[in-house]
């Protein structure tokens, strides 16, 4: 299932957008694109029912950890991509 992803910093500086995909193997990945072209991506695990954490790697060279918490279609999050906190929804 591909759903929707939208996003920003935590300072509001820089918005993001992509999507978010979850296989039925408990994995999933996640592409995202900036506002100030930053592109990343990575892949996610589903630790329980409800609850998933991942790690991305950016163009520019920084990377990141996320977590999320998910009903099945949608969901929210917070990760880091350098010393930047973000959040997130999907869904």
């Amino acid at each position: 299932m591909t759903l929707p992803l939208r996003g920003q910093t935590e300072s509001g500086d820089e918005t993001f957008s992509g999507k978010a995909t979850g296989y039925m193997d408990g994995g999933g990945t996640l592409e995202l694109t900036s506002s100030k072209g930053r592109k990343c991506s990575g892949d996610f695990v589903y630790v329980t029912q409800r609850r998933g954490e991942g790690t991305f790697t950016c163009t520019n060279g920084q990377s990141g950890s996320f977590s999320f918490v998910s009903t099945g279609t949608r969901g929210t999050g917070t990760g880091s991509v350098g010393s930047q906190r973000f959040t997130f929804t999907f869904g």
